[in-house]
Protein backbone atom coordinates (compact mmCIF):
# COMPACT_ATOMS: atom_id res chain seq x y z
CA UNK A 1 0.00 0.00 0.00
CA UNK A 2 1.31 3.40 -0.93
CA UNK A 3 -0.49 6.58 0.02
CA UNK A 4 -0.39 9.48 2.41
CA UNK A 5 -1.95 9.41 5.87
CA UNK A 6 -5.75 8.95 5.59
CA UNK A 7 -5.61 8.23 1.86
CA UNK A 8 -7.56 5.00 2.39
CA UNK A 9 -4.81 2.37 2.58
CA UNK A 10 -6.38 0.31 5.37
CA UNK A 11 -9.84 0.45 3.80
CA UNK A 12 -8.42 -0.74 0.48
CA UNK A 13 -6.36 -3.43 2.22
CA UNK A 14 -9.52 -4.91 3.77
CA UNK A 15 -11.34 -4.84 0.43
CA UNK A 16 -8.42 -6.52 -1.35
CA UNK A 17 -8.21 -9.20 1.33
CA UNK A 18 -11.88 -10.00 0.87
CA UNK A 19 -11.60 -9.98 -2.92
CA UNK A 20 -8.54 -12.25 -2.98
CA UNK A 21 -9.21 -14.41 0.10
CA UNK A 22 -6.02 -13.01 1.62
CA UNK A 23 -4.73 -12.27 5.09
CA UNK A 24 -4.22 -8.61 6.02
CA UNK A 25 -1.20 -7.74 8.13
CA UNK A 26 -1.45 -4.17 9.41
CA UNK A 27 1.56 -2.28 10.64
CA UNK A 28 -0.66 0.06 12.67
CA UNK A 29 -2.30 -2.87 14.47
CA UNK A 30 1.07 -4.45 15.28
CA UNK A 31 2.48 -1.14 16.51
CA UNK A 32 -0.52 -0.23 18.65
CA UNK A 33 -0.69 -3.72 20.18
CA UNK A 34 3.01 -4.18 20.88
CA UNK A 35 3.93 -0.59 21.79
CA UNK A 36 0.85 1.09 23.28
CA UNK A 37 1.57 4.67 24.26
CA UNK A 38 5.22 4.41 23.21
CA UNK A 39 5.03 6.02 19.77
CA UNK A 40 5.19 9.75 20.37
CA UNK A 41 7.40 10.89 17.50
CA UNK A 42 8.46 9.97 14.00
CA UNK A 43 11.72 8.64 15.47
CA UNK A 44 9.72 6.33 17.78
CA UNK A 45 7.69 5.11 14.82
CA UNK A 46 10.80 4.37 12.75
CA UNK A 47 12.45 2.47 15.61
CA UNK A 48 9.42 0.31 16.41
CA UNK A 49 8.47 -0.24 12.77
CA UNK A 50 11.97 -1.64 12.12
CA UNK A 51 11.52 -4.09 14.99
CA UNK A 52 8.20 -5.28 13.62
CA UNK A 53 9.60 -5.71 10.13
CA UNK A 54 12.28 -8.00 11.52
CA UNK A 55 9.54 -10.33 12.73
CA UNK A 56 6.90 -9.80 10.07
CA UNK A 57 9.25 -10.16 7.10
CA UNK A 58 10.11 -13.84 7.64
CA UNK A 59 6.48 -14.56 8.56
CA UNK A 60 5.26 -13.03 5.29
CA UNK A 61 7.81 -14.99 3.27
CA UNK A 62 6.71 -18.24 4.96
CA UNK A 63 3.05 -17.44 4.32
CA UNK A 64 3.66 -16.60 0.67
CA UNK A 65 5.77 -19.71 0.13
CA UNK A 66 2.91 -21.73 1.62
CA UNK A 67 0.49 -20.32 -0.94
CA UNK A 68 -1.28 -17.87 1.36
CA UNK A 69 -2.10 -14.53 -0.24
CA UNK A 70 -1.09 -11.59 1.93
CA UNK A 71 -2.12 -7.96 1.84
CA UNK A 72 0.46 -5.87 3.64
CA UNK A 73 -1.10 -2.75 5.11
CA UNK A 74 2.35 -1.27 5.61
CA UNK A 75 3.14 2.15 4.17
CA UNK A 76 5.23 1.84 1.03
CA UNK A 77 5.71 5.60 1.02
CA UNK A 78 9.46 5.73 0.54
CA UNK A 79 11.80 3.99 -1.85
CA UNK A 80 13.39 2.05 1.03
CA UNK A 81 10.02 0.81 2.28
CA UNK A 82 9.02 -0.29 -1.22
CA UNK A 83 12.34 -2.09 -1.66
CA UNK A 84 11.73 -3.99 1.60
CA UNK A 85 8.21 -4.99 0.59
CA UNK A 86 9.32 -6.06 -2.89
CA UNK A 87 12.15 -8.09 -1.35
CA UNK A 88 9.61 -10.18 0.55
CA UNK A 89 7.83 -11.20 -2.65
CA UNK A 90 11.14 -11.86 -4.37
CA UNK A 91 12.38 -14.01 -1.47
CA UNK A 92 9.18 -16.05 -1.67
CA UNK A 93 9.35 -16.14 -5.48
CA UNK A 94 5.81 -14.80 -5.94
CA UNK A 95 4.30 -11.95 -7.87
CA UNK A 96 3.53 -8.68 -6.13
CA UNK A 97 1.37 -5.63 -6.65
CA UNK A 98 1.73 -2.18 -5.16
CA UNK A 99 -1.56 -0.35 -4.73
CA UNK A 100 -0.94 3.38 -4.89
CA UNK A 101 -3.68 5.68 -3.59
CA UNK A 102 -3.08 8.96 -5.40
CA UNK A 103 -4.94 11.32 -3.09
CA UNK A 104 -3.98 14.97 -2.61
CA UNK A 105 -3.04 16.54 0.71
CA UNK A 106 -6.29 18.47 1.13
CA UNK A 107 -8.44 15.34 0.83
CA UNK A 108 -6.15 13.35 3.13
CA UNK A 109 -6.09 16.12 5.72
CA UNK A 110 -9.89 16.36 5.66
CA UNK A 111 -10.21 12.59 6.09
CA UNK A 112 -7.62 12.71 8.89
CA UNK A 113 -9.66 15.29 10.80
CA UNK A 114 -12.75 13.10 10.52
CA UNK A 115 -10.78 9.99 11.50
CA UNK A 116 -9.30 11.76 14.52
CA UNK A 117 -12.75 12.97 15.61
CA UNK A 118 -14.22 9.45 15.34
CA UNK A 119 -11.23 7.96 17.24
CA UNK A 120 -11.65 4.65 15.40
CA UNK A 121 -8.07 4.39 14.11
CA UNK A 122 -5.11 3.02 16.05
CA UNK A 123 -3.29 6.35 15.76
CA UNK A 124 -4.29 10.00 15.51
CA UNK A 125 -2.06 12.55 13.83
CA UNK A 126 -2.03 16.32 14.16
CA UNK A 127 -1.74 18.64 11.17
CA UNK A 128 1.93 19.20 12.06
CA UNK A 129 2.55 15.44 12.16
CA UNK A 130 0.71 15.04 8.85
CA UNK A 131 2.98 17.69 7.31
CA UNK A 132 6.13 16.12 8.73
CA UNK A 133 5.28 12.56 7.69
CA UNK A 134 4.04 13.70 4.27
CA UNK A 135 7.37 15.45 3.68
CA UNK A 136 8.98 11.97 3.48
CA UNK A 137 6.40 10.66 0.99
CA UNK A 138 7.61 9.75 -2.48
CA UNK A 139 5.22 8.50 -5.14
CA UNK A 140 6.27 5.20 -6.72
CA UNK A 141 7.96 5.26 -10.09
CA UNK A 142 8.00 2.91 -13.06
CA UNK A 143 11.79 2.54 -12.66
CA UNK A 144 11.36 0.70 -9.33
CA UNK A 145 10.46 -2.63 -10.93
CA UNK A 146 7.02 -2.77 -9.30
CA UNK A 147 3.64 -3.73 -10.60
CA UNK A 148 1.68 -0.58 -9.67
CA UNK A 149 -2.09 -0.19 -9.61
CA UNK A 150 -3.09 3.43 -9.08
CA UNK A 151 -6.32 4.29 -7.28
CA UNK A 152 -7.77 7.78 -7.63
CA UNK A 153 -10.17 9.31 -5.07
CA UNK A 154 -13.86 8.87 -5.63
Amino acid sequence: MCGKIASGKSTLAKALATEHCAIVLSEDKWLSSLYPGEINSVADYVRYAQRIRGVVGPLVIDMLESGVSVVLDFPANTLANREWLRSLAEAARVTHCLHYLEVDDAVCRSRLHIRNKLAEHDFAASDAEFDLITSYFRAPGADEGLVIVTHLPM
